[in-house]
């Protein structure tokens, strides 16, 4: 396991921290620090699309469709950078990290050539058509259906959860397309644009008053016949692929997010004074323990060259964090007091920590909940017995 960077890869550091602190002091200062998805999200497109004029979009990327061909330590590197300079959330992150990396992966030539340059250049920004009401962590139960009339798909059904529709262009959709298939046999992936009469999108408020995700209605949906990626029913094993960029670089880049975070949390109870309790002290101590086991736990990871063999440690990364996470949550507000409970601005805008707090407590549900995330763990990489499915 790499736990260190080379000379070189420390000046690429020092070229990505000087960039975007640049654009965070200057051009796009008015955006640093925003910590909800939503909040001036037109401006944010235009700082995707200046991520993109600077190479700086999808670095990983191969440089024909818009990448730097970076190695996987530089893209650490940049996601590490990336949050230390205060750039808020990427509103297209799911055309960069999950919509993209499939296309590649499993695309044809012709739809690389389609979707991957607009991704790149922050001209197409994407959202993912998976949970429904009944199916959140369970994928393979979904029930929107798709049937092939003619040159087009025909798409009917409801996703749940839907990040950011409001504001995509397109949005990737698993649907059944076998009549009277169950589990994931069955099931098709369907790349689908979102302005068309057959969807309807419906935001959904949050309890910290943020309208990030959407209820997305199908009626009659249309999209080209050729939108699928890889064949009819293969929808499970391209969701299995996208689902395992989800893993990937930006955990480095998340964690730094964390560290900003805690690092917050620490400077209120300096201010205030509960940094004196010798509870909150400890809780302290206990999160920065885990912030660092966190990082050599993402590092090791990334290090696993051996794809062909379950790992461990990414099945247990998305537990870790989120509990983890929750717990940071109930720890800002315990150093707040009864200050993190009164909204400085109006209509629910909540400074930093309390917005830590209420995100936080969905941090263990959404991505595939803590009971989903351990019968993962037991079934794949312990190899228990799997747990039964239904009731005789």
């Amino acid at each position: 396991m790499k736990l260190g960077f080379s000379k070189a890869e420390e000046d690429f550091r020092a070229e990505c921290a000087d960039w975007l602190d640049g654009q965070m002091a200057g051009e796009f200062s008015d955006i640093k620090g925003i910590t909800t998805l939503t909040a001036k999200a037109e401006r944010r497109k235009e700082w995707e699309q200046q991520l993109a004029a600077h190479k700086w979009s999808c670095i990983g990327w191969p440089e024909k469709w818009g990448g730097r061909g970076a190695t996987l330590a530089q893209q650490v590197i940049f996601a590490e950078e990336y949050a230390r300079a205060g750039v808020p959330g990427r509103v297209n992150h799911i055309g960069i990290e999950l919509a993209g990396p499939t296309i590649l992966t499993f695309g044809t030539e012709e739809q690389k050539a389609r979707f991957l340059p607009d991704i790149a250049a922050g001209k197409t920004i994407f959202c993912q058509g998976f949970s429904e009401p009944n199916a959140g962590s369970d994928l393979a139960s979904v029930r929107t259906k798709a049937r092939l009339e003619g040159d087009e798909w025909v798409v009917n059904g409801q996703k749940i959860w839907t990040s950011l529709a409001h504001i995509s262009d397109w949005i990737f959709v698993i649907a059944r397309s076998e009549e009277g298939s169950q589990g994931p046999k069955g099931l098709t992936f369907l790349m689908m644009e979102i302005d068309q009469p057959g969807i309807d999108i419906r935001p959904i408020e949050q309890i910290n008053g943020d309208a990030e995700f959407n209820e997305t209605f199908f009626t009659d949906a249309r999209c080209a016949a050729d939108s699928l990626i890889g064949a009819p029913g293969e929808g499970w094993k391209i969701a299995m692929g996208l689902l395992a960029f989800e893993r990937g670089v930006s955990t480095l880049g998340q964690q730094m997010g964390f560290r900003n975070e805690l690092d917050e949390i620490i400077a209120a109870a300096r201010a205030n004074g509960s940094a004196s309790d010798p509870l909150i002290r400890q809780r302290l101590a206990k999160a920065e323990i885990g912030l660092h086991l966190m990082r050599y736990g993402a590092l090791r990871m990334l290090s696993n060259s051996d794809h062909s063999k379950v790992d461990g440690a990414a099945l247990t990364y998305k537990i870790q964090w989120a509990s983890w996470r929750r717990s940071l949550g109930e720890l800002a507000m315990d150093v707040l007091g009864q200050a993190g409970e009164i909204g400085t601005g109006p209509d629910y805008e909540w400074d930093t920590l309390p917005n830590l707090f209420l995100y936080s407590r969905a941090d263990t549900i959404y991505g595939g909940t803590n009971q989903i995330q351990r019968n993962m763990i037991a079934e794949r990489a312990l190899g228990m017995p799997r747990e039964p499915r239904g009731v005789a």
